[in-house]
């Protein structure tokens, strides 16, 4: 089944999905218990695949030698006249920058499905729409055909907008459509990347095997696309393909297409598309100044759709950035790094800032998203082995840290309907193990060592501090953000679990705060044990991602 474990994770939720049609609207148990049972087999599938996935000895060429659990399947094919012909491939694998997030997902869908138990309106519609998100999450990490990797992308946008727009708060329907039209937005800068590259990509294989004068003279691959390059070989036609595998190799750009050649016009077009490719995937990180859509989002959003979306949704900008962008790019990438990191480290300190002026606890847990975000961006631009293993670290580890956060401010607000600071003191004494929770998930969220938020701070800045390429005072920048989201981490703590007890509107709130329940237990001691294990021992996560970052540089020293 190996092989066809990354079809069966992206199917499993869509065939849930497809039974859920046929239940009736009353049967709210069989909903919830369907949607739970399909995401816990979707995360020991992923659990599967994550220990499937073999940790190579020694770094092999970035590209398809790389890639494990591999399915490459024909699914549309057009004859596009004088332009050749159309190839696009249900194109699904593996390898080190995606095995850690794929898992991920699985953890963060199957928390969100726990936690959504709660949900009481328009049950149906909210677990289809739920199972449909869940399948596009996964679609994401594990396509390499990027027309296929869109298809995922965009489908996304549909469920959760109608996740925040019915099922959110007060101002649902204007956080819904902001969250709709900025990603959107991004979604178009890709698409105009995408559309270029296409133009610009052939496929060597398909077009090899055609070949007369390979097939006379049996040449390599890599003879082939040379004798292409240099005039040697003219087809008669090109297969245009979406391979991202093909479109990182720059063997495989078509000679005289836009983005092949080293002219000063072929260069403002590759950074033209670099550029679009990159603001499209920053919309989704976010990264300051595109990030307004998210604190609406999350304090709108119900506490199970607040989770997915910091735990995992926005894990996929970043994926995206070095999967497409930076591995498409790299020279651009390189050229631009000293930008990249500069808005990383305004993410860092801006987020701080506004998480420390913050009065609701929802949306100080949004802005420290923002700040913990841009250290991903200063570890991307380091384009130093340390900076990229920090980088997909931090996404790992914030994905844990996230949901934890979010759940947490959950608790609180679905027993009184209130998230404000200000209208909590002296909680330990109400709420004891809401309050061990809570510290468990501030100090790790602050990079305490021994929990997973400083392993992804310190690789990233290391990387900073290490790379040619980023000036030291952006490090130093990013550095200081470290030290704000302590200050507002723990000034939240000190007012809202010390002191004594004093709760707002205490007739009737005081009734209303009663400790976790055993549900809510089971998550938060799962997520406290999980970002202490990693912590520990950062080579669960470093070991399979090791040999695909180092031939992942290979690609900037060319």
């Amino acid at each position: 089944m190996e092989p066809y474990l990354l079809t069966v994770l992206i199917f499993l939720p869509l065939a849930a999905g497809l039974i859920l049609l046929f239940v009736p609207a009353r049967s709210e148990w069989v909903f919830k218990g369907l949607t739970v049972l399909a995401m816990s087999l979707e995360l020991i599938l992923a659990t599967w695949a994550y220990f499937a996935f073999k940790t190579q000895g020694s770094p092999l060429p970035y590209g398809h030698e790389s890639l494990q659990m591999l399915v490459k399947t024909p699914w549309i094919s057009l004859d596009l006249g004088s332009l050749g012909s159309l190839s696009i491939e249900y194109f699904v694998g593996v390898d080190g920058l995606s095995i850690s997030l794929l898992w991920l997902s699985g953890l963060v869908l199957f928390v969100g499905a726990i936690a959504s138990w709660t949900i009481q309106k328009y049950v149906k519609a909210y677990f289809l729409l739920y199972l449909v998100l869940s399948a596009s999450i996964v679609g994401c990490f594990v396509a390499l055909d990027f027309f296929l990797f869109y298809l995922f992308f965009e489908f996304m946008l549909l469920p959760m907008f109608f996740l925040i727009g019915i099922w959110g708060g007060a101002r649902k329907e204007y956080a819904s459509l902001k969250f709709f039209i900025y990603t959107l937005l991004g979604s178009l800068f890709i698409l105009v990347g995408m559309i270029a590259l296409f133009l610009s990509t052939y496929d060597p294989v398909k077009m090899q095997a055609e070949s007369p004068q390979s097939q006379q003279r049996a040449l390599s691959l890599l003879e082939y696309q040379t004798g292409i390059q240099s005039g040697e070989i003219v087809p008669p036609s090109y297969t245009r393909s979406f391979n991202m595998m093909w479109m990182s190799d720059p063997h495989n750009r078509i000679p005289g297409s836009i983005l092949d050649g080293d002219t000063e016009q072929n260069k403002t077009l590759r950074s033209f598309i670099f550029w679009a490719l990159l603001i499209g995937f920053l919309i989704k990180l976010p990264v300051v100044p595109v990030h307004t859509w998210l604190p609406d989002a999350h304090v709108e959003a119900p506490t199970p759709v607040s989770v997915v979306l910091a735990g995992i949704l926005l894990k996929i900008g970043g994926y995206g950035i070095i999967r497409v962008a930076y591995g498409i790019f790299p020279q651009e990438a390189a050229s631009y790094s000293y930008i990249l990191a500069l808005l990383g480290a305004i993410s860092i300190l801006y987020g701080a800032m506004n998480a420390l002026a913050m009065a609701d606890l929802k949306k100080m847990i949004a802005y420290s998203s923002v700040s913990h975000m841009g250290f991903v961006l200063v570890g991307f631009a380091s384009l130093t082995a340390e900076g990229i293993h920090g980088s997909i670290y931090q996404m790992f580890s914030h994905g844990i840290l996230s949901s934890f956060l979010f759940l947490l401010a959950g608790v609180l607000y679905e027993r009184t309907q209130d998230r404000q600071i200000a209208h909590y003191r002296g909680l330990w004494e109400k709420m004891p193990y809401y309050t061990f929770f809570v510290m468990v998930a501030f100090f790790a969220s602050l990079g305490l060592p021994g929990f997973s938020g400083f392993i992804g701070e310190f690789f990233t800045l290391l990387g900073g501090f290490a790379s040619d390429l980023v000036p030291n005072w952006i490090a130093v920048l990013a550095t200081v953000g470290i030290v704000m989201s302590a200050a507002y981490f723990l000034w939240t703590f000190q007012k809202m679990f010390m002191g004594p007890y004093w709760v707002r509107d205490a007739e009737k709130n005081d009734g209303l705060l009663n400790d976790l329940t055993p549900r809510e237990i089971f998550l938060l001691s799962s997520l406290s044990l999980l970002t202490f294990l990693t912590g520990i021992f950062p080579n669960l996560l470093f070991g399979p991602m090791d040999s695909t970052v180092q031939a992942f540089m290979s690609l900037f020293a060319k």
